[in-house]
């Protein structure tokens, strides 16, 4: 700590305090997060010291954003990262005009190559969501906060919690009580992104995790063993029924999309995760190639920092998870959900 500057604070996160600070030395800006330890006389686990190395050794990458380091601090720990000016949800709201077809693109290929990098590497991410997407003052976009993140593999299939993903953006699995999944929750995630990127506002705004389940089979229709044969295996799955419902055009959840978008989107927002368009395969959509093309990093909007990025919407929800499985924060962590 020695070696910083606290600059002032930026906000409370779900899982740690987060700072803007400087480097004396080099006098860059960097953002700090302290986590404090719930027994600290138990120590920072082997395993959670072994996964934040992994996650070190891979964040060299210009769509995650880069773990400088990690140390010791009073009761708990340290993690410094570059620092990055604002958020996708604060593109989303604060831009005067609604983003053009260009502009969508060019965040979408971002976002689209750091989930395939994640992917690639075998990492669930597990809550994607705007404000999770990190905006720096060239343009980037870059993937934050892997607080909830897990290794995944196609060989060996873990149990996980359910309740994980912001609910706006949780995959029709998560909310049936999954506890196998994989990628495919990313994925889902990335298309309510993308329908928010279009909308201006998002797409399953649901105000509880039974309305959110409605909203979603509102526009997608009500399952059925044709269309989700999987779905007789969830947990939840004889829990709670729905009357039976049609599947609406995806043209109209996004009315002012071109069809190459609608397409984009349709192979995002599917009920069966295996039928989810992985990110690499995505980035080759016609979608991309088709004018108007994706817009360069330096043509996108840049907005004011946010007033406080953490300031989360009202809390419905505690997970704790298990220390051996999380990535970066060893700790038992708690994630909120939004309710508006």
């Amino acid at each position: 700590m020695d070696q910083y500057s606290i600059l002032g604070r930026i906000g409370e996160g779900a899982h740690g305090i987060v700072f803007k600070a400087k480097h004396i030395e080099t006098g860059q800006t960097v953002a700090m997060k302290k986590v404090a330890l719930r027994r600290s006389e138990e120590g920072i686990p082997n395993q959670a010291l072994r996964e934040i190395k992994a996650l070190q050794e891979i964040q060299d990458n210009p769509y995650v954003v880069r773990l400088k380091e990690v140390f010791p601090h009073g009761t708990g720990f340290v993690l410094v990262f570059d620092f990055m000016l604002s958020d996708l949800s604060e593109v989303i709201r604060n831009t005067q005009r609604p983003l053009t077809q260009s502009q969508v693109k060019g965040y979408m290929m971002m976002l689209l190559k750091g989930v395939a990098f994640l992917h690639h590497n075998n990492i669930m991410h597990r809550d994607l969501k705007p404000a999770n997407l990190l905006i720096s003052s060239s343009g980037h976009l870059k993937i934050a906060d892997f607080g909830l993140a897990r290794l995944f593999s196609s060989q060996q299939q873990r149990l996980y919690s359910h309740q994980v993903a912001t609910r706006w953006y949780r995959a029709p699995e998560l909310l049936y009580g999954a506890r196998k999944y994989d990628e495919g929750v990313d994925l889902w995630a990335v298309g309510c992104v993308f329908g928010e990127l279009v909308n201006s506002s998002p797409l399953f705004p649901g105000e509880n995790d039974i309305e959110q389940l409605c909203c979603v089979l509102r526009v997608l229709g009500t399952p059925t063993l044709e269309t989700w044969p999987e779905m007789v295996e969830l947990p939840d799955y004889n829990k709670i029924t729905f009357k039976e419902n049609p599947a609406l055009p995806l043209d109209d959840l996004v009315p002012d999309s071109s069809p190459q978008a609608v397409s984009l989107l349709s192979s995002f927002l599917v009920y069966p995760p295996k039928q989810r368009c992985p990110a690499a395969k995505a980035l080759l959509h016609p979608y991309f190639f088709t004018p108007p093309l994706p817009a360069h990093h330096s043509e996108l909007p840049i907005p004011p920092p946010p007033r406080q990025r953490s300031q989360a919407p009202p809390t419905h929800f505690s997970v704790h998870l298990p220390l051996e499985n999380s990535l970066v924060d060893p700790v038992l962590l708690r994630h909120h959900a939004p309710c508006l």
